[in-house]
């Protein structure tokens, strides 16, 4: 676990890594060009909306011009009366005149309540819930549409052959034509089906002020609650004002007016609210102008739409146009684009919706600040989200003035979905090139990082193997001929390597220098000594010649263990190797130690193995460097202890182990054991007879000769010392 955290952390802080890390930078560029498209999609909004502001004001120009559009809203009130004042929008499907009111299901925001505010007559007490009507209005261009909803808890309809049309549950229709002359129709029936219409001229008491009309369609439809009407008022017919009222008779015997609820009273024209539906002439200019890629309202001083023309939904604005026309992508990059890229993109990305939720498509009335600020006079702009929060509006109006006067407004309208369109295309195109040179950039880097890892690892192979454990120069390093730093490091560490190795040199030849200069003198000095010897008399004077024939003594001992080393590398240059089994000499060493140190005891522990111990080598070799070894434990061993020589077999190696109890080695001290002239002996181990360190020395050179290794450790006890040699065995 320890060794697997150690890997994967040389790896986190590797060359490579950290220039995968810093090439992550590069993911900051689709964040800044996501952001800056984002800042370009405020500009392209800021764009559109000074765009659509300038269509308002255009169309506004053009329909300034046109004055005779707008006749009638220059004489509009000031204030309109709720419920009195009509207003029938534009109808964008067909009605049928069958007294059902499924085709005005989608219209069903259009409906106006008429209850007790509206009752101009009543008898008695009125409750709601015997009489009041829902009223809806629309206009095709042909025809005035109305459907009414009359709650009744009494209906009473017409008696068949009876001409009296007083004397039931009726609907008054009055109104002004367009010449000005008031108008008023009754509308009857005595079960459901087409009404009968009767145009008043004098008085609806009168049998002969009373003459059947087929100016306006009428049905007439009971239901579970009352009734239905519905009607049809041919435009020609229809001016300025238009009043409903129905008649509601409770009793069946009797027959008298119980109530009277309506929109306006329609005894005469001056108490007749007025009527506004769409004007189809103002909506043909609008058509003529509108190139679709708007939705264009004109709406009144009261904010109720005179025309329409464009739908929302194709309302993309200018910047469709920017990515309409372009070629779709084909071929490989285009099923990549198409299959994985964009599905990849719109994770993040916002999607122009397929259509929007456009509750303001059968408005009569428009709504919003735009207008109000409009008809104040004051050209304003207004973004406003759907209710699906899918997607936003831009509404732009415009005040349309004739004679200085505020008539109405123009509304522009665009969405959205041309900028996000855009947007997306030039983020798709953005990421594209992104991606490309993310991928380059991070294989260029990654490469270059690599190239750089190898070198460095070449380095540091080269400089690992080129000095072993004991600071030995195996080989000579080759200065890189590169000229950037890494090459610099490389000539730098070559010239360091080979002063290490002049410095080896020098220190390998110093001892057998040293040597062979000294021999000389003290051979001078050992035969002045002798024969100095046979010529003194004087007790104390053969006292000093012994103790200095003693020191030269010793002197040449320490000369003769320094050439040891040097004579023993020399003899590997003309050693002969051979097969030989390893156990054998171990055992037969063993043997002699236990007659060389009688004072010791040596337990041999030689595991039996089928292969057996045969090894090539030179077993003259292995003979020295296990006395050197044995040597080495008996001066260190502790009284009344054995000294254990194990041999085994791990592999295709053995390992041969030679432990003593005693005194440990001190901290970090192993491995310097290995090195030439390098001891831990007390001072007065060293005064019995000299040591220089050779014998571990001696022994790992002896090792390395026949490709093992040694190894120098304290007991797992820590009360005493293992010295272990792995020796390479030849296959069988």
């Amino acid at each position: 676990m320890t060794s697997l955290i150690e890997r994967v952390l040389r790896w986190a802080s590797g060359i490579r890594t950290k220039v995968v890390l810093l090439s992550g930078l590069l993911l900051l560029l689709p964040f800044i060009g996501y952001n800056y498209v984002w800042e370009l999609e405020n500009v392209l909004r800021q764009g559109q909306e000074q765009t659509v502001m300038g269509s308002a004001r255009a169309f506004s120009m053009a329909l300034n011009q046109q004055p005779r559009l707008f006749e009638r809203q220059r004489f509009t009130k000031p204030r309109l009366d709720d419920g009195k004042d009509l207003y029938a929008f534009d109808l964008n499907s067909h009605i049928d005149i069958d007294g059902s009111p499924l085709d005005w299901e989608h219209y069903r925001e259009h409906f106006k309540p008429y209850t007790s505010k509206h009752v101009i007559f009543s008898k008695n007490t009125y409750r709601p819930d015997n009489i009041k009507f829902d009223l809806v209005m629309g206009s095709d261009g042909d025809d005035v549409y109305a459907l009414l909803d009359v709650t009744d808890a009494t209906p009473v309809l017409k008696r068949k052959g009876t001409s009296r049309i007083d004397r039931n549950d009726h609907l008054i229709v009055a109104l002004t034509t367009p010449e000005g002359d008031l108008k008023r129709y009754a509308v009857t029936a005595t079960q459901s089906g087409r009404a009968h219409v009767d145009l008043i001229e004098d008085s609806i008491l009168s049998e002969d002020g009373v003459f059947p009309s087929n100016a306006i369609n009428a049905w007439w439809q009971e239901t579970s609650t009352g009734h239905v009407i519905e009607l049809a008022i041919p435009n020609w017919l229809v001016g300025e004002k238009l009043g409903l009222a129905f008649y509601n008779v409770n009793d069946p015997f009797n027959r008298e007016i119980e109530t009277i609820i309506a929109t306006s009273n329609p005894k005469n024209a001056e108490t007749l609210g007025t009527l506004l539906t769409p004007s189809p002439a103002l909506e043909s200019v609008l058509n003529t102008i509108n190139d679709d890629g708007s939705r264009v309202w004109v709406v009144d001083r009261h904010a109720r739409v005179l025309a329409k023309s464009g739908d929302l939904q194709t309302a993309n604005g200018v910047w469709e146009t920017t990515v309409e026309y372009q070629e779709p992508p084909n071929g490989i990059m285009g099923w990549l684009q198409t299959h994985i890229l964009n599905p990849l993109y719109y994770q993040w990305l916002e999607r122009p919706p397929e259509s929007i939720v456009d509750t303001m498509q059968n408005a009569a009335v428009f709504r919003g600040i735009e207008v109000q600020q409009a008809l104040l006079g004051r050209p304003y702009a207004n973004w406003r989200l759907t209710p699906d929060q899918g997607a936003m509006i831009l509404s732009a109006a415009y005040p349309i003035k004739i004679n200085n006067q505020v008539v109405g407004a123009v509304v522009v309208e665009e969405n959205t979905k041309g900028i996000k369109t855009l947007r997306n295309k030039a983020l798709e195109q953005l990421f594209n090139v992104l991606l490309a040179v993310i991928c380059i950039g991070v294989v260029v880097l990654l490469l270059f990082g690599s190239h750089i890892s190898r070198r460095v690892r070449k380095l540091r192979d080269d400089a690992e193997s080129a000095i072993d454990p004991q600071g030995r120069v195996r080989h000579q390093l080759s200065p890189a001929q590169s000229k950037d730093e890494i090459g610099d490091l490389s000539r730098t560490l070559s010239n360091m390597v080979n002063r290490q190795s002049e410095y080896n040199s020098y220190l390998e030849k110093m001892s057998s220098s040293l040597s062979h200069e000294l021999r000389t003198p003290v051979a001078v000095v050992r035969s002045s000594l002798e024969n100095l010897s046979f010529v003194t008399t004087d007790d104390d004077q053969q006292r000093y010649i012994d103790r200095a024939q003693e020191g030269v003594s010793r002197l040449a001992t320490i000369l003769s263990s320094m050439t040891e080393a040097t004579r023993l590398e020399q003899s590997f240059n003309h050693a002969d190797t051979q097969a030989f089994p390893l156990d054998e000499v171990i055992k037969g060493c063993v043997q002699g130690y236990e007659y060389a140190y009688p004072e010791h005891v040596f337990t041999i522990d030689v595991s039996t193995q089928s292969n057996g111990y045969v090894m090539l080598g030179v077993p003259e070799y292995i003979a020295q460097l296990l006395d050197k070894l044995v040597a080495n434990a008996a001066e260190f061993r502790a009284p009344e202890t054995a000294i254990t020589v194990q041999l085994n077999r791990v592999d295709s190696r053995a390992c041969i182990t030679v432990s003593n109890f005693g005194p440990t080695l001190p901290k970090n001290m192993g491995n310097q054991l290995l090195n030439s002239m390098v001891s831990v002996r007390e001072e007065k181990q060293k005064s019995d007879k000299p040591h220089l360190g050779l014998g571990l020395y001696i022994a790992r050179l002896v090792s390395e000769f026949h490709g093992g290794e040694l190894s120098i450790q304290n007991l797992q006890t820590q009360n005493g010392v293992s010295v272990s040699v792995w020796l390479p065995l030849s296959p069988k």
